[in-house]
């Protein structure tokens, strides 16, 4: 094996599946059946046909192919591969084409129904899919695993390329298997071998310190802004005087869900804005009468894994005064998907609007910065220090 140098890289993930694309895209086209097959799966694509369209070209991509390639070419692979091949040719890494099995997987990671694993968040760092901290009583954590490992190989097969939610997948399995992880640290690669557990993964949990409520919010479920209404309802009868909005690590989820929690804030006014070529401009407003911690002094704190439905929470607090912003700038994810339910259980996640917060600041590219920036390194996250919690809690 090529010995690998572990030094930044500036990817885009995309590009793993991009050769696979060009020849998925000339498979949709099977020889003289391609009028009958455009008409069958254009609905796929959300397109209806029309001659103004030319298809010649990928005609004679998928001649040259049947007539030249040395193997038996799967025709309903290179339709469903064709599907990802078009929507990747937008070059919008938010708009993505999910089979019925990405669907499943895309819909239980939503829930948090993750099943059986190690424990540990992960993302994109400095090009490669790196740890982001390790849970309580998990797995990872009881091996030795550390926030910034780079994942390399799971079961030996290298997956340090891969999306990260392809290495959460390999990582996944039934509970009580067990699974070899390779991750590199300072250069060097470290084997940890794991038996998989059954994952906790609630999106919401609520912790006191003295006359301080600490919400943290991993994701937004459906119903993760109800619940915390629920929870806010108790605050009053415990004497809170403050509250601190864990957001950090959060990477969106549902909107309503978003506009319930920042309705325990802001009256009835506008949240967020939407733009959109085809749709026009939109607006989304909190709940009326549920403000119950309107006046109550609030702390947000985010990171560069804040995205999405986060970042338009963190948005409005700060628009409207409600919060201190303390941490550091997140993501900035500020596009709609709308999920186009597709035949065969498949999903289109397409991009159909940019978000605004309500002093039409944009989110997209920008992210959110906060009111008071305070860094958290892997170092600190391993030595179970948090500087900006404790920023937040001393404010």
């Amino acid at each position: 094996m090529k010995k690998l140098e572990w030094k930044e890289r500036k990817v885009n993930l995309g590009t793993s599946i991009a050769i696979g694309a060009v020849l998925a895209i000339a498979g949709i086209v099977i020889g003289a059946n391609w009028n009958t097959l455009i008409g069958r799966y254009s609905p796929y694509f959300g397109f209806s046909t029309t001659n103004s369209v030319n298809w010649s070209a990928l005609d004679e991509v998928y001649d040259k192919i049947v007539t030249t390639y040395n193997g038996e070419v799967d025709i309903d692979k290179l339709i469903d591969g064709a599907k990802s091949g078009m929507v990747d040719a937008l070059g919008d890494i938010y708009t993505v084409y999910m089979n019925a099995e990405k669907t499943a997987d895309f819909y239980d990671d939503l829930h948090g129904n993750v099943g059986s694993g190690i424990g540990v968040e992960m993302g994109l760092r400095d090009g490669y899919v790196r740890v982001l901290r390790t849970l309580p009583d998990n797995p990872a954590r009881k091996a030795g695993i550390l926030a910034g490992d780079i994942l390399y190989k799971v079961d030996g097969e290298e997956i340090w390329d891969l999306p990260s939610d392809e290495v959460a997948k390999k990582i996944r399995g039934e509970s009580g298997s067990e699974v070899t992880v390779t991750v590199v640290r300072d250069g060097k690669e470290l084997d940890f071998r794991m038996k998989r557990e059954t994952i906790n993964n609630v999106s919401e949990y609520v912790e006191y310190d003295g006359s301080t409520a600490i919400i943290t919010v991993t994701r937004f479920d459906d119903d993760t802004g109800k619940l915390v209404q629920k929870e806010a309802a108790k605050f009053a009868d415990k004497g809170i005087k403050k509250v601190i909005l864990d957001l950090r690590g959060n990477g969106g989820g549902y909107v309503s869900a978003a506009q319930d929690l920042l309705s325990l804030w802001i009256d009835g006014k506008k949240v967020l804005v939407q733009k959109s070529v085809h749709y026009g401009n939109t607006t989304t407003s909190a709940a009326s009468g549920r403000d119950i911690l309107s006046d109550m002094k609030t702390i947000v704190l985010v990171n560069g894994s804040t995205a999405s439905a986060s970042e338009i929470v963190a948005g409005a607090l700060q628009d409207y005064g409600k919060a201190t912003v303390v941490g550091e700038k997140t993501y900035g994810k500020g596009v709609v998907q709308t999920l186009l339910n597709l035949s065969d259980g498949a999903t289109l996640k397409v991009t159909t609007a940019a978000w605004y917060t309500p002093n039409d600041r944009s989110i997209n590219g920008e992210g959110i910065t906060p009111d008071v920036e305070v860094e958290r390194s892997y170092d600190d996250i391993n030595a179970m220090r948090d500087p900006q919690l404790d920023k937040a809690k001393e404010m």
